[in-house]
C-alpha cells in the first residue's frame, strides 16, 4: 500500500540561488558515465535534500508529496493534476512538476553529453478508450530555459509511452501498452549530445518490470539538439505531470497521479 507523507519545503530566496555541488570523487560511475546528480527522495523531503531543488509551484495540498515506498528505497515522490482547479496549476497551465532549472549540476549546455535516468509508477491509471481524448499527459522533459518548448519529453498518450522532440518533429512509441505496467515502476534512460549542428543525438532506452537491464527503444542521430525559439542560456529537466492541452471540456479524465524516483544525471564526456 502506498502511503503519502504531505510535506512541505521551505527555501529563501538565496537558498534557491545555490547551486547543488557535488564532489568528483565521491560521484557514481555507471559504465563510462559520471553521476553529477542523484534525486532519490530518501530524506523523506519534497527537495530530496537536494538545496536549490525546484518543487511544484501547484498550491493544492496533495499537489505533490513523499510516498512510500520507493522504486528502489522507501521514499518517491508524487505529483497529482486534477482539471479545472486552479490549485493544480502552474504557470496558467495545468500542472505539478520539480525540475533542476536553478542547480548547475541539472542543468546543460551547448557542448555537453549527458546521460537522464528516471523511474516512473502510474498510479491507478485510468486507461485510453475508443471515443477519449488522445491528448497527452507529459512526466518528463528536457526543458529550455526562457519559456521555450522542451528540447524533449516523454508522455502518456493514448496507452503507450512516446518520445516526443518537438523542434524535430519526431516521436517514437517507446512502450507500445503501459497498461500491464500500472502500479508497477517503470525505468527510463535519455542519452543526449547537446549541440546547433546536426551532430546531436537522442537515444532512448527503457526497462520494464521483469527486465533485468535496459533495452534501446527509440534514436535520432545525426540531428540538431539545441535549437531554443527564444533566448536560453541553459536547459534542464523536469519530472511529474504536465497535462498542456487537457481539459474536463474535451472528455479528459479529471485526475491524474504520477510517482517519480532516483532521477539521476549523468555526464557521458
Amino acid at each position: 500500500m502506498t502511503k503519502l507523507r504531505m510535506v512541505t519545503t521551505t527555501l529563501c530566496a538565496g537558498a534557491l540561488a545555490v547551486p547543488f555541488l557535488f564532489s568528483q570523487a565521491g560521484a557514481a560511475e555507471a559504465g563510462a558515465a559520471a553521476e553529477v546528480l542523484s534525486v532519490d527522495y530518501e530524506s523523506g523531503t519534497l527537495d530530496s535534500g537536494v538545496a536549490g531543488l525546484t518543487t511544484t509551484h501547484a498550491t493544492a495540498p496533495d499537489a505533490s508529496g513523499v510516498v512510500e515506498p520507493g522504486h528502489a528505497g522507501s521514499f518517491a515522490v508524487q505529483h497529482k493534476v486534477t482539471l479545472g482547479d486552479p490549485g493544480y496549476e502552474s504557470n496558467g497551465a495545468p500542472r505539478s512538476e520539480s525540475a533542476t532549472d536553478l542547480l548547475e549540476a541539472g542543468q546543460f549546455n551547448v557542448g555537453d553529453v549527458q546521460r537522464y535516468e528516471f523511474s516512473v509508477l502510474l498510479k491507478d491509471w485510468k486507461p485510453y478508450a475508443s471515443g477519449d481524448s488522445e491528448s497527452g499527459d507529459i512526466v518528463f522533459q528536457g526543458k529550455y530555459a526562457g519559456g521555450n518548448v522542451p528540447a524533449f519529453y516523454l508522455m502518456v498518450k493514448r496507452n503507450e509511452m512516446a518520445f516526443r522532440s518537438p523542434h524535430l518533429n519526431r516521436q517514437t512509441s517507446v512502450v507500445a501498452d503501459v497498461r500491464p505496467y500500472v502500479n508497477q515502476w517503470m525505468s527510463f534512460r535519455v542519452d543526449a549530445r547537446w549541440t546547433t549542428d546536426e551532430t546531436g543525438y537522442f537515444k532512448v532506452s527503457a526497462q520494464l518490470p521483469g527486465q533485468s537491464g535496459y533495452t534501446p527503444v527509440a534514436a535520432y542521430e545525426n540531428v540538431r539538439t539545441y535549437q531554443p525559439e527564444n533566448p536560453a542560456d541553459h536547459g534542464y529537466v523536469k519530472w511529474g505531470l504536465y497535462r498542456p492541452t487537457e481539459s474536463i471540456a474535451n472528455g479528459d479524465v479529471p485526475t491524474r497521479i504520477v510517482q517519480h524516483d532516483d532521477i539521476r544525471v549523468f555526464d557521458l564526456s
